[in-house]
């Protein structure tokens, strides 16, 4: 069922806007679920998660998750859970050495999404990262891959990442 909002954006064409008004728009909206969603919901009940967007040349950095976590065995971006007393970069660059063995160096913001599992209601942020020190090491993932964006339909990612990866295609295919 559509929020208000949802309904009111939804029910203009988009037609005749050209690409950067989309994104304008989209930005809109996303601020706008990200207000709705924080302002309704317990601070507690929404968990913050952090996530990299790593690039090596034309093709950015994918980990599959252990079989024996929830969405077990579906790829996603690196990354994991804030901790209380941690910032987003901090938790992205904590969960990098963890899962990795890597150091990050942390830019800006790619993008926020805001998902709901069955389990669990995450609040996404995806930064554009790039690896400082290290080797990639498979200390908690089955896998890890480079990919470009043409080959994102060859996996099967986790839900919360869809919107991110339609994004990455349309912007660099």
């Amino acid at each position: 069922m559509l929020g208000k909002g949802e309904e009111l954006l939804c029910s203009h064409k988009f037609q005749n806007y050209d690409l950067l008004e989309f994104i304008a728009l989209e930005r809109v909206f996303l601020f706008f679920k990200l207000w709705y969603t924080a302002k309704h919901l317990e601070d507690d009940e929404m968990t913050e998660v952090v996530a990299a967007l790593i690039w090596s040349g034309k093709r950015f950095l994918i980990c599959q998750r252990p079989a024996h976590k929830m969405r077990g065995l579906l790829w996603e971006f690196v990354g994991g859970k804030v901790e209380r007393g941690e910032t987003k970069k901090q938790a992205l660059v904590r969960e990098c050495r963890e899962e990795l063995g890597i150091t990050l160096s942390v830019g800006d913001v790619f993008m926020e999404v805001v998902h709901q599992y069955p389990d669990l209601l995450v609040h996404l942020t995806l930064f554009d990262a790039q690896i400082e020190s290290g080797t990639i090491q498979l200390l908690e993932h089955a896998d890890a891959k480079w990919i470009t964006p043409k080959e994102i339909p060859l996996y099967d990612f986790c839900p919360a990442d869809t919107e991110i990866l339609a994004t990455i295609q349309q912007k660099y295919c």
